[in-house]
């Protein structure tokens, strides 16, 4: 089973994050978009560009990262249950999932690289992220994860951003979310995908 993935991406993290939770042995292709060779090559392969992407088998590509967990929670028992088996847990799992990727996953990006873009587009990012922030740190005022004591998909999706919101958009004033992230930073899968991430981030003046 093959990964193609970038370490500092936020969606190949959430993915990575999946992996390491659960276990699952892959092969690491790490692709550089910045590099326009190495873009054009991916791009023969799967003509969207976006990463991450997953050949479970030879001839079996599965794109986006909400669908790649999916396909690891329905073929790979071991390691805790990202997404519940209960209808009700599962589609809130998703529902946080969706939200975390729409509405802190990229407007937090658009801070990043807000220099050009026109005010409407840097007030609504900054209104969604608003919005993700109060709604997290609620959730999180009796919950260990966004779900509960269980970590899932939806923490795959929330916790990569947060970490580019440090500087993009902090989020001090919100106690839960801060403790929140001080947990994910101990646990040993977010560990891996720092390891991986940092040095790049380093190089990057990051």
């Amino acid at each position: 089973m093959k990964l193609y993935y970038a370490p500092i991406s936020t969606f190949s993290q959430k993915v990575l994050l999946a992996f390491y939770e659960k276990g699952i042995e892959f092969e690491p292709e790490i692709v550089n978009l910045m590099d326009p060779e190495e873009r054009a090559k991916y791009r023969e392969l799967y003509p969207i560009g976006k990463i991450p992407l997953l050949f479970p088998t030879e001839n079996h590509m599965i794109a986006e990262s909400s669908i790649i967990v999916e396909y690891l929670e329905n073929h790979y028992s071991q390691g805790p249950k990202l997404i519940p088996d209960d209808p009700d847990l599962a589609r809130q799992v998703r529902f946080m999932d969706r939200m975390n990727d729409l509405y802190l996953n990229k407007p937090i990006f658009t801070m990043i690289f807000a220099d050009g873009k026109p005010e409407k587009e840097i007030e609504d990012a900054k209104r969604y992220i608003d919005c993700s922030y109060h709604h997290m740190n609620s959730r999180l005022e009796n919950n260990t994860w966004l779900m509960g004591d269980d970590f899932t998909m939806a923490d795959c999706a929330a916790i990569p951003p947060l970490f580019y919101a440090q500087k993009a958009y902090p989020f001090t004033d919100y106690p839960n979310i801060v403790a929140y992230f001080a947990r994910a930073m101990e646990r040993d899968s977010y560990k891996r995908v720092l390891a991986d991430a940092l040095p790049i981030l380093k190089k990057m003046g990051m």
